[in-house]
């Protein structure tokens, strides 16, 4: 399964925040070329209202939407994807709850309400962010429907303050069958988080979703919009009361997704309920209270739906960007360090950085690990391209990187490098987002897509599996598992590391192509 943490996980980029000097002096320092020169360059123009679309991104953004209808769960309402149908109506019913919606994970058929909630996180960010760019590209109302259908669940999935239901389905049961999400006819049992079981991740990555989510919502729906802004405190207080990692009360979570600590998703959801409340209590817990000890400052990491610090920095570096004035100074300090080390993020990620990683393809791709190889690369572009329109907005002429200096521009053609690389301009000449150009897998890792339509299986359609012809249906939108370190690329069913695609990568894909896709300026504040 594409979720198993050995693939998950990548810690450190570089340690160089110590040469990072990110004085207000030094940021308006830039140099011609990446690193060269010498002369002191004004800061770019800010971008206006959406400019034209490229075409490129625009179609692989309306692609990579499609993959939300592809996993979801549920009674379907205006189903686009011919081959799929209504599924888990019953689940939840033995709590007296209705779990029927939400998103499959990946290429089976379980509910993880840790990874679900994330996509909906980055997806809320991306709207957020790049929502006035979707809506040129005519692709706002799927990002939106995809994005209710995940946070619908989640508010039915917190039955009362100190209860999270945090899995629906049992692995071990779910990956004994190959069969459509339609005739799934096994136990679907329910696990929760309580007070004696917690699972500060998830309750606090559910917490965050639906802070983000509240925000998207308000100026269509307030009423939706204050429900799960009130969901979203409470699970915050009960992740913060009652600290606990879920994989350690449910043991079996370990297989997969076992997340490495809480206090990353405790501070993602405080940053995330400032931004929806103004409440400074939250601001002053990411800073004055928990930054030393939570947030690991000067230590760039990966971000992924286990390690939320990187994403906390660049969401945090905005306040620090755009300024408040309401912010103490010991507030302040706090987000300077919180900025400090996104740039450090950043520098890392530039090739030709002094302080590049050097976890790299030889053709370019960030790369960290085999398995889910795309999660690292796109996660990082789509922080990168969030990084340098926050720059371009508060026009931010540089970023400095052991001396060197670096412009938004170059900052963005890094995570132009990251999407070409998935669309095609690759060693493999291969899209790894299915359905976008005339070649990409034919085999994804994928139950329902594997199987055609009419076909009577069962629990046993293992011969699907194996089968060495390609999926009669196209699991459109899903971004797979991605290369191997050489740029090599196994198109096979059985080999899970590199064709099973995922809900989360494709959450911080049409943020990444939503950036991409046209330009324009950031709004200042989200509310």
């Amino acid at each position: 399964m594409g979720s198993k943490t050995r693939g998950c996980c990548g810690w450190l980029i570089v340690a160089l925040v110590a040469s990072l000097v990110a004085t207000a002096a030094v940021v308006a320092i830039m140099k011609r070329k990446p690193g060269g020169g010498g002369r002191k360059l004004k800061p770019l123009p800010v971008p206006g209202p959406p400019g034209a679309i490229d075409s490129k991104y625009g179609d692989a953004l309306g692609v990579a939407l499609q993959f939300f209808q592809v996993q979801k769960s549920g009674k379907l309402k205006n189903n686009q994807i011919p081959w799929r149908g209504d599924s888990a109506l019953d689940d939840g019913k033995q709590a007296g709850l209705d779990l029927s919606k939400g998103m499959y994970d990946a290429g089976d058929h379980i509910k993880f309400s840790f990874p679900m909630a994330f996509t909906a996180t980055v997806l809320s960010w991306s709207v957020l962010e790049y929502g006035d760019q979707m809506s040129a590209a005519k692709q706002l109302d799927p990002a939106l429907d995809a994005l209710r259908w995940i946070t619908d669940f989640l508010v039915n999935a917190h039955p009362d303050d100190n209860v999270f239901y945090i899995q629906v389905g049992d692995p071990d049961l779910d990956h004994n069958c190959w069969e459509r999400p339609e005739t799934m006819s096994e136990k679907r049992p329910l696990t929760q988080i309580n007070q004696k079981s917690p699972g500060s991740d998830v309750a606090a990555e559910a917490a965050a979703a639906m802070a983000a989510a509240s925000m998207v919502f308000k100026s269509t729906d307030t009423t939706y919009s204050d429900l799960l802004l009130q969901h979203s405190q409470k699970l915050f207080t009960f992740a913060d009361t009652y600290r606990g990692i879920a994989s350690d009360s449910y043991p079996k979570l370990q297989n997969y997704y076992n997340s490495t600590g809480y206090v990353d998703e405790l501070l993602w959801a405080a940053s995330w309920l400032y931004h929806a409340t103004g409440d400074q209590t939250y601001l002053n817990y990411v800073t004055v209270q928990n930054g030393k000890a939570f947030a690991d400052w000067g230590r760039p990491t990966w971000f992924s739906w286990d390690d939320k610090l990187a994403g906390t920095q660049v969401l945090l570096s905005r306040i620090n960007f755009f300024g408040s004035k309401q912010t103490s100074n010991a507030e302040n300090m706090g987000l300077k360090m919180y900025r400090d080390t996104a740039e450090a993020v950043i520098c890392g990620l530039l090739p030709d950085s002094p302080s590049a990683t050097a976890s790299r393809t030889g053709g370019g791709l960030v790369w960290i690990s085999p398995w889910n190889s795309l999660q690292h690369s796109t996660n990082a572009a789509f922080l990168a391209v969030v990084y340098s329109d926050y720059m371009l907005t508060s026009q931010t002429a540089a970023v400095q990187c052991s001396g060197k200096y670096y412009s938004p521009t170059d900052i963005r053609n890094f995570a132009i490098s990251q999407a070409n690389y998935i669309l095609g301009d690759n060693p493999m000449k291969l899209s790894y987002l299915v359905g976008y150009g005339d070649n990409y897998p034919q085999q994804v890792h994928h139950r329902g897509a594997s199987i055609p339509a009419d076909a009577k299986t069962g629990c046993k359609g293992f011969q699907y599996l194996h089968s060495p012809s390609p999926n009669p249906n196209i699991a459109m939108g899903a971004l797979v598992g991605g290369p191997f370190q050489n740029d090599t690329f196994v198109d096979s069913r059985d080999n899970t590391l590199q064709t099973e695609s995922s809900t989360y990568n494709s959450g911080t894909l049409v943020g990444l192509l939503s950036g991409l896709v046209t330009t324009s300026s950031v709004a200042q504040s989200f509310t």
